[in-house]
């Protein structure tokens, strides 16, 4: 079975800003549980340090870029078996809260010297001059924080197979021209074949061109960012690459997404005890200060407020749906003027809509939990997992046509109603209307219990667990060293 090394900016429970954290906390685990030799190297930040539980020195590395030798610290990743190192280098990790962002919501100024740097120790245990005495078949990289990886190992005569995965393409790590000579990297791969773009430093380029296999998060979104409206200015060179680009669906922690065993909610539920879910509606409602309306839909949103997750859309479709009988909970943090907007509405409206603004992992479980249905008109979602938890929690979602919402939700028309293979509702533009439209279908089908009932249960049926995603995984592998 397969060595692997898994190189991730965030690996929850110990860090997360999103989807990319998730994924590097469960996958480990799972491809471990199938019987591959897995270590996750992540950089020490202060929150993720703590979280980590007992560490130890087990290198220590001279690396370009770090004024003082850096070290390797070894733990377990909290819940498994599965070996944690953590680039501990304090001048460049040492810092408290998001792992890119400083306290005024900039990026840190820093975050190339700090991204390069978790590359270069990388490539020092992928040959083993690191000295731990071990060595991967498989370097796993993740996002642009690690897309130098790919780039540096192509030097290397002995290097390990690389596979690069792509949780968002929008997110590409660009910086001046003059970054590559602070970073010393070397001069041949500044052309546009390496790692330029537009007279920039790119460093998701590094993975893209260098990588033996990409992978992405879903199969849709494998297709759409080898086109131009998704493929942000590199679908040109994904689709010359498209013979070793493939997209696997993520998988979701099923003990953590379980409601018949989830600690934060009022009652626990199933697909055969169903109606433990209105017990949760009840709580949810009484939490959010809302009215107590069994028969009145509940409607959850829950992430980031931001353009990418149609906030904007939601927004303008507001006067039309709050004159339904229907109520709104909307938990997420971002942009300070969606906030402000669903703010206004919750003080116009605060029998129909409640707002929190902030995260909660609590708090999403018991939305996720209680809504009837979960409203996600993203105008693009490379997978989406608020979607699997909510098929999980039996609340339908409502989501737009493109990439991997495609690939996980199952729309309600006539045909799906037949087969018994609806799971939701897909949104099918990109502006208010269709949301408002979407809704309207939505509510029409909640007023038939028993059809509802169906669409919901056949949802918490869907098998999105990681161990399926994981054994994907295994055959890219395998892939990659041939």
């Amino acid at each position: 079975m397969h060595n692997v090394l898994f190189v991730s900016s965030e690996v929850h429970p110990l860090m997360k800003t999103g989807g990319l954290g998730d994924v590097s906390g469960s996958l480990p685990v799972a491809l471990s549980q199938l019987g591959a030799d897995v270590r996750v190297l992540m950089p020490a930040y202060r929150d993720a340090r703590a979280r980590a539980g007992t560490l130890q020195i087990v290198a220590t590395l001279q690396l370009i870029g770090a004024a003082e030798p850096v070290t390797v610290l070894e733990g377990t990743l909290p819940g498994s078996t599965v070996k944690l190192w953590m680039l501990d280098c304090p001048a460049l990790y040492d810092r408290p809260g998001n792992p890119y962002l400083a306290p005024d919501g900039q990026n840190w100024p820093d975050n190339a010297q700090r991204f390069a740097l978790l590359c270069r120790a990388a490539v020092e245990i992928a040959t083993n001059r690191a000295t731990l005495n071990w060595q991967p078949q498989v370097v796993h990289c993740h996002d642009w924080q690690t897309g130098l990886i790919p780039a540096l190992l192509a030097r290397e005569p002995h290097a390990p197979s690389s596979v690069f995965t792509i949780h968002n393409l929008a997110y590409q790590g660009l910086f001046p021209a003059p970054t590559m000579a602070t970073l010393q990297l070397p001069q041949e791969l500044w052309n546009p074949e390496a790692l330029e773009f537009h007279n920039q430093l790119c460093f998701i380029k590094g993975g893209l061109v260098f990588a033996d296999i990409i992978t992405t998060v879903s199969p849709n979104y494998a297709r759409e960012i080898q086109t131009v409206e998704f493929g942000c200015g590199l679908d040109g060179l994904l689709r010359h690459r498209s013979a070793t680009l493939r997209g696997i669906i993520n998988g979701i922690d099923e003990k953590e997404w379980d409601p018949a065993h989830d600690p934060a909610l009022a009652a626990p539920f199933s697909v055969d005890a169903f109606t433990g879910k209105a017990a949760n509606k009840r709580a949810l409602q009484r939490e959010f200060g809302l009215p107590l309306l069994d028969k009145q839909p509940l409607i959850g949103m829950v992430g980031r407020l931001a353009h990418q997750k149609g906030v904007d859309l939601a927004l303008e479709a507001l006067p039309q749906l709050l004159k339904q009988p229907m109520q709104l909970v909307v938990l997420g943090s971002g942009e300070a003027q969606y906030a402000s907007q669903l703010q206004n509405w919750a003080r116009r409206l605060p029998q129909q809509i409640a707002v929190r603004i902030g995260y909660d992992e609590a708090l999403a479980h018991r939305i996720e939990a209680g809504a009837d249905m979960f409203l996600m008109p993203s105008r693009f979602e490379p997978c989406g997992l608020n979607q699997l938890y909510s098929l999980r929690y039996g609340t339908v979602p409502i989501v737009r046509r493109v990439c991997g919402l495609v690939d996980t939700v199952v729309d309600t028309d006539v045909a799906s109603l037949a087969t018994r293979t609806a799971t939701g509702f897909m949104i099918e533009r990109e502006d208010g209307s269709a949301v408002v439209e979407a809704v309207k279908r939505a509510v029409r089908h909640y007023r038939d219990g028993a059809t509802w009932r169906r669409i919901a249960t056949t949802g918490m049926r869907q098998d999105h667990s990681w161990p399926s995603s994981a054994r994907s995984y295994l055959d890219i592998y395998a892939e990659a060293l041939q």
